[in-house]
């Protein structure tokens, strides 16, 4: 049975529309803590937000939620989506709450749940969420309303957490660091860490107002960090997104540098210290064919997995994995956490950069990306995928490809697209077959 409100990660959209509402939310909490309460302890919800104005509204109504079915709830405010996973588990709660809508504007917000074990969801457990969200959830008695608190110390702690990854034996002393917060929620914890840790930190995107998350700054958004990076003659850039569980760096020349790259450096660093699991490591479908070159270059392997980066952390857990991700910047070192955390993956990025004794620009390009090309087409309804003619396109343009290239098609698990990438040595074919297999899905679809 499909979600109906659960993407793949969480509930997310527009604020004060659809499933995005007040009312929304605190059906959620009502279900979800209906969920959670197992056992004859006193059961605790853990909840943490970005710097969307909309979370406010959000936070109050899961609270209410909670409450009313008898969960205690302590509130952390402005914190890392990795940080509430840490905190859920550490904290021992039942459930994790983080009120976040990640990379996009600030007029959207989600709601992601994480178990007592700091894991997101599995499908199963979010479908039977949903379906208690459409029934009619028992409330508490009047004496066994759950409580709420909020804590002073949950940054804290979080700090402690992220500097405790890096090596005991480096510091960052010497290091000029910009860090881009997007205005999101590591504003706080993230230059703290760095700046603790010895760096000589450059912050921007740390003055949110509610409004103004990701709004030209972020992972998303790099070009301010480059610029800032090149005017203050730093040796790296470090941007977070809005709930900073992903990471983009830029090197002291202003260049940027993608997941891929990154993931490529943490794994090197890793299986040079003999603590690389799995003889590897995991990202989707979506990472470059130059990483998979260059890891089976040196006798590493990569295993591909669907879009997103749950089933990237699925196939790591089920196969012994500890480095995984994406291209997009979620890198999950499950060493450390139970989900893509932007801050310690910086600072595995800046060990390597410290033990290298060398530019940026020289250790974290680890190998020349193939020319890739995606292109999204919409359409109005049906199943284009499934016409002769689109099928009969993309296996000639497979068999072109072959032993030169990739090609990934899929649709779009949140709107009417179909996804059509392509990479290969040749990047005039890689554009030709794109445009081939667009205009067929097109014509399907007319």
């Amino acid at each position: 049975m499909a979600r109906k409100y659960f993407g793949t990660d969480g509930i997310r959209g527009a604020t004060n529309a659809g499933a995005m509402t007040a009312s929304m939310a605190m059906k959620v909490g009502m279900a979800a803590g209906a969920y959670f309460q197992r056992g004859d302890h006193k059961h605790r919800v853990l909840i943490g937000k970005d710097t969307r104005l909309s979370g406010y509204m959000l936070e109050s109504a899961l609270v209410a939620g909670f409450t009313s079915v008898g969960m205690d709830v302590i509130m952390v405010g402005p914190l890392p989506t990795p940080a509430i996973a840490m905190l859920t588990q550490s904290m021992r709660a039942d459930i994790g709450v983080m009120i976040s809508a990640s990379h996009n504007p600030f007029a959207d917000n989600g709601i992601k749940l994480f178990g007592p074990d700091g894991y997101k969801l599995s499908d199963e457990a979010e479908l039977t969420i949903e379906q208690l969200i459409e029934s009619d959830v028992p409330l508490a008695p009047s004496a066994q309303i759950g409580r709420a608190r909020r804590i002073d110390d949950a940054q804290g702690r979080y700090i402690h957490f992220a500097k405790a990854t890096f090596p005991e034996n480096l510091r960052l002393d010497g290091l000029r660091v910009v860090i881009d917060c997007a205005n999101g929620a590591a504003y706080k914890v993230a230059p703290s860490a760095l700046w603790e840790l010895g760096a000589d930190v450059v912050a921007i995107g740390v003055t949110p107002n509610g409004t103004n998350i990701n709004d030209g700054v972020g992972s998303t958004a790099p070009q301010t960090l480059s610029e800032t990076v090149v005017a203050a003659g730093a040796d790296i850039g470090i941007a977070l997104d809005g709930d900073a569980d992903r990471l983009i760096i830029v090197d002291e020349q202003g260049k940027v540098v993608d997941g891929d790259q990154l993931m490529a450096t943490i794994a090197a660093g890793w299986a040079r210290a003999g603590r690389l699991a799995g003889g590897g490591l995991v990202a989707t479908v979506m990472s470059n064919l130059g990483l998979e070159r260059h890891l089976s270059a040196q006798g590493l392997g990569l295993v591909r997995t669907a879009v997103g980066d749950r089933y990237v952390l699925e196939k790591m857990r089920s196969s012994g994995y500890n480095v995984g991700g994406e291209q997009s910047g979620h890198i999950i070192l499950s060493d450390y956490g139970t989900t893509g955390d932007g801050l310690v993956a910086a600072l595995q990025v800046l060990a390597e950069l410290k033990r290298a004794g060398a530019p940026a620009s020289e250790v974290l390009h680890r190998f020349e990306p193939l020319p890739q090309l995606l292109k999204n087409v919409r359409f109005a309804g049906g199943e284009p995928l499934e016409h002769e003619a689109v099928k009969a396109t993309i296996a000639a343009a497979e068999a072109e490809l072959s032993g030169t290239g990739r090609l990934v098609i899929r649709p779009s698990g949140t709107e009417p697209v179909i996804r059509v990438m392509a990479e290969g040595d040749d990047a005039r074919q890689v554009e030709t077959l794109v445009d081939r297999i667009c205009d067929a899905v097109r014509q399907a679809a007319a």
